[in-house]
């Protein structure tokens, strides 16, 4: 089904359909960052990045949400936890938000670093007000970086770390490739993954159509490709971007 700009007026200003499609109405704090999560590693220090459907501002309002995230980290093996939060607001615009929850300084340090100097992509990062030091928040003033671009920044930011504290990293995971290639290199080993859980492709690739309808092995036979809920948000995002120049030119 391809997304309109009426599909995307419903879905940003009907509470329901946004309940139906990025809430997480009683699930756990763990329950949602392992929802729609992704997971980088290097020389054994883990990150854990997180897609949340909701305002940054609500999600650390949660009750015990510190004590929460210590828990997850510790059950899981992770050393930095990478929150992206994404909704719409009441001018149907996208909004992004970040969160970065580390109890190491040293690595919390380097990561918020690399993500504030980055410029390609610039996050446009401003920093918000935090409720612990373990934790720094973001407002993200460039919608257009998903949660796959930021991939290859968080690479980097783990390259820096380990360059910072002189531990030998053996040779680099990412020598001589952009971080384009990276990012689409993480893609396809899907090792980054945890099993089970949503991927977060911006354009999923639509089955071609068949010459014959009788044909051997028909593409179809296998299914529509699978939407996420980050894809729907980026189409909603992208036809919003484009319905406002349009409007804007017009207006000239």
């Amino acid at each position: 089904m391809r997304l309109t700009s009426m599909h995307c007026s419903r879905l940003a200003s009907s509470p329901s359909s946004l309940l139906t499609i990025m809430s997480y109405p009683r699930l756990t704090t763990e329950q949602m960052l392992r929802k729609d999560q992704k997971t980088i590693s290097r020389q054994g220090t883990k990150v854990a990045i997180s897609a949340i459907y909701m305002d940054l501002e609500a999600f650390l309002q949660r009750s015990g949400l510190i004590a929460d995230l210590h828990a997850f980290c510790q059950a899981h093996s992770y050393d930095a936890l990478v929150a992206m939060t994404i909704f719409f607001n009441t001018y149907n615009e996208p909004v992004r938000q970040l969160a970065v929850f580390c109890p190491h300084a040293a690595l919390r340090v380097t990561v918020c670093g690399v993500l504030e100097r980055s410029h390609s992509p610039s996050l446009k990062l401003t920093p918000a007000p935090s409720i612990h030091p373990n934790l720094q928040a973001y407002l993200q003033g460039n919608t257009q970086v998903s949660r796959k671009k930021l991939l290859p920044l968080l690479q980097e930011a783990l390259s820096a770390y380990f360059d910072s504290t002189n531990i030998p990293s053996g040779q680099p995971e990412t020598e001589g490739v952009s971080r384009e290639q990276v990012g689409k290199e993480l893609d396809r080993a899907g090792n980054s993954l945890i099993p089970g859980l949503s991927q977060d492709e911006e354009e999923p690739p639509l089955p071609p159509t068949p010459m014959n309808s009788l044909v051997d092995e028909c593409p179809l036979d296998q299914g529509l490709p699978k939407f996420s809920a980050e894809v729907i948000f980026e189409k909603c995002s992208q036809i919003s971007l484009s319905e406002s120049t349009t409007a804007s030119r017009s207006k000239k």
